[in-house]
């Protein structure tokens, strides 16, 4: 999922360093490739003998909705804090970190930590329900949180109703209580509900024709943090993050190769 992010922000201009680690076999050098193509900073990846590249997989219906998925990140356990730490400079010289929580807890401590030494804003992606709730503890210092409707429901500790704006709008309140600046809570179909200190709001989904599904948040998130990064208005950020998502379900790839700034907002004008 950061490798997802990291790659939209990359097309869409931002300067990205990844932070992860792969097996040495050909889908890692393949991952490898494709990242350096897309512009993002691969030279810190560990790259681990003797164990598989991270994989995911994912059935889709016939109307290209996810039916079921599994994944292998074993390969994540390579991510000691003491990687990290050795990786600290990184810290200091970004403007913004991205993680989602395939990260070993010890890891996601040191991340935490040294952000909070060097000053630099967090942004997270709860990655699934099981993973979710090692975001807990740190929701007072995260910039930005963009759940979907299920991990949301971990985090805040109540059901919200399928399709149920006015409960996904609760929650995201829920989240800025709880210390988050910004809460972003997806809704697929339903588009976004999003809240801060001083706003909140839905943002419907743009319609589209649908390829696939695979990555769609992932880009509705990059494309949030490239308006945050650039001083883009909250509400206009969200819908920037919903035409994000639109472009990348109406595209058999999981991001959007040509993807730009100009697409966004063509997108919305549609």
């Amino acid at each position: 999922m950061a490798r997802n992010i990291a790659e939209n922000l990359s097309r869409l201009g931002v300067p990205c360093t990844l932070i992860s680690a792969i097996g040495d076999d050909r889908p890692g050098n393949r991952i490898l490739a494709q990242a350096t193509e897309a512009g993002i900073d691969t030279s810190h990846v560990l790259v681990v003998p003797g164990i598989n590249t991270g994989a995911y997989m994912a059935l889709l219906d016939e109307n290209g909705i996810l039916a079921f998925a599994l994944d292998d990140t074993r390969v994540a356990a390579a991510i000691e804090p003491r990687y990290i730490y050795r990786n600290r400079r990184l810290f200091r010289d970004t403007a913004m970190v991205v993680l989602d929580t395939s990260l070993p807890r010890p890891a996601l401590k040191t991340v935490f930590r040294l952000a909070k030494q060097y000053g630099v804003p967090i942004c997270a992606d709860p990655a699934s329900v099981v993973l979710a709730p090692r975001l807990r503890p740190y929701l007072p210092d995260l910039l930005l949180i963009a759940p979907n409707v299920r991990e949301a429901q971990v985090l805040c500790n109540f059901t919200i109703a399928e399709g149920n704006q006015d409960a996904a709008l609760m929650a995201s309140k829920g989240l800025v209580a709880q210390g988050v600046q910004i809460a972003v809570i997806t809704m697929a179909e339903q588009g976004l509900c999003y809240a801060t200190s001083t706003e909140s709001g839905h943002v419907p989904a743009v319609r589209t024709e649908i390829a696939d599904l695979t990555g769609a948040g992932d880009a509705l998130t990059a494309a949030i943090i490239f308006a945050l990064l650039n001083d883009i208005p909250i509400s206009e950020a969200m819908r920037l993050g919903c035409s994000a998502a639109s472009l990348t379900i109406a595209c058999h790839q999981t991001v959007v190769p040509d993807l730009t700034l100009e697409s966004l907002y063509n997108n919305l004008s549609v």
